[in-house]
């Protein structure tokens, strides 16, 4: 069925234009400009006058929790939860229960996610200390990349043998994967915990968890992944800067033109230390939100080119997890339906335009990770956009959260743009609220 999107403004590729485009067997196949009739009738007409039609968004890193703490989410929940906040696809971490460091535990995120998932998919495989050989037996076409964390870490994924650290980077370059690390050097969050634990007790207040979790100890981890990366040449990708002193290990420029790029999320963006106050325990992540200062190095970073990507960290808990100060309480935060729309808030305020939003959330991603045929509103590429109200202001309400954990940290945060419908393959899985149950998203694939 031929389906034209009519007369939305379109974001894409550095510009935005009035026109529309026409969707055909899950592609995209014609791009109108302006007054341009399609080359053939149309089954469906879509009327978006006054709308803005963008890329779907691809989330480069989230956490679903599927399988084994599924009491805090699944892949079918945060899925939707996804598509209701304009993402077409996502990349989701390996520190599951189990951990996905083996091929049959990879093997069982893609069965579930084919059965489960409304939107598109792939998943990172986990490296530790002891399972570089299974690299070579990766699909390299089908997995996102290899995930490390480098200082700091739960379970068996802490990687801290330099002799390890220097095999992973090195398979990684001979497969053409990128690394994507989670920086935070251990031994200095060990030694700021105990001087606080001594000043202020068991549990110290959360808003001490910046001071645990230290600018220095994220830089100094930082500055030994780009080390490494640079030695081998291995495609690096920095997840969730947090620093404006990391910022001193990244240049400015294209993401194809760098091995090393640099992720930020919408938390890091939007909050800062100040909102422990408030908001207590909702914004602990790991790395911690730090200060006011950070917060604009990042959002400038962000127009200037040194920080690539914009991507969630999408982690939910159950509201119980979440009880305690900066020691007890759970790291993380369920983000992925406000993502987009809190990234519009600072394009109104002027922060960067909706052109580089767009080039952060859906261009960026597909060229990092080498996406095929995704990311852009382009001939020939899957059918995968967002079309968005500019002018709906609404407020949100424990009843509109959709992840499974049912809180958020932008509850009662009032946005003034508002997601109408969300497609992914040609197919409409979100409208006005409501869920196309019937729809299923493919896993993406990579040109590798």
């Amino acid at each position: 069925m031929r389906t034209i999107i009519s007369n939305p403004t379109i974001v894409n590729n550095g510009e935005q234009f009035r026109g529309s485009i026409v969707v055909n067997n899950g592609k995209i196949v014609e791009i109108l400009r302006e007054n341009e009739l399609p080359r053939a009738q149309c089954d469906e007409i879509i009327e978006a006058t006054g709308m803005y039609l963008i890329p779907g968004v691809i989330d480069d890193h989230v956490h679903f929790r599927e399988p084994g703490l599924t009491h805090k989410a699944t892949i079918a929940t945060e899925s939707r939860a996804a598509a209701a906040g304009g993402v077409t696809s996502f990349m989701e971490m390996p520190n599951t229960v189990p951990q996905t460091t083996t091929i049959e535990a990879l093997k069982e995120k893609y069965a579930i996610a084919e059965k489960e998932s409304v939107i598109n998919y792939s998943f990172y495989f986990g490296a530790t200390n002891s399972n570089c050989d299974e690299f070579a037996k990766l699909n390299t076409k089908k997995v996102c990349g290899i995930k490390l964390f480098m200082g700091s870490s739960t379970g068996n994924m802490l990687v801290d043998k330099k002799n390890e650290l220097e095999k992973i980077f090195k398979e990684a370059e001979r497969l053409n994967m990128p690394v994507a690390v989670h920086c935070e050097e251990s031994s200095i969050i060990a030694a700021n915990t105990k001087a606080i634990k001594e000043q202020e007790g068991d549990d110290p207040d959360v808003k001490f968890h910046p001071v645990i979790r230290s600018e220095e100890a994220c830089y100094r981890s930082t500055a030994s992944a780009v080390e490494l990366a640079e030695k081998f040449g291995t495609r690096l990708h920095v997840m969730h800067i947090s620093t404006a002193k990391e910022l001193e290990l990244l240049t400015a420029g294209k993401p194809e033109n760098k091995k090393i790029t640099a992720e930020v999320t919408p938390a890091h963006l939007t909050f800062c230390d100040a909102d422990y106050a408030t908001l207590g325990t909702k914004i602990k992540c790991n790395p911690a939100i730090k200060s006011a200062d950070d917060r604009e190095a990042l959002r400038k970073a962000v127009a200037e080119g040194k920080i690539d990507l914009i991507g969630t960290d999408h982690a939910p808990h159950h509201p119980d997890d979440k009880k305690g100060g900066a020691l007890k309480a759970a790291s993380g935060m369920p983000s992925i339906q406000f993502s987009l729309l809190s990234m519009l808030n600072l394009v109104d305020e002027k922060q960067f335009t909706i052109e580089e939003l767009v080039e952060k959330m859906c261009h960026a991603p597909a060229r990092i990770f080498d996406i095929d045929k995704r990311g852009y509103i382009t001939k020939g590429n899957h059918a995968d956009f967002v079309l968005l109200n500019p002018n709906s202001p609404h407020t949100v309400t424990k009843d509109d959260i959709i992840s499974l954990c049912g809180w958020s940290p932008f509850e009662g945060t009032t946005f003034k743009w508002k997601v109408e419908q969300t497609w992914v393959n040609g197919e409409c899985v979100y409208k006005s609220g409501r869920i196309n149950e019937d729809i299923r998203g493919k896993a993406l694939r990579f040109n590798r």
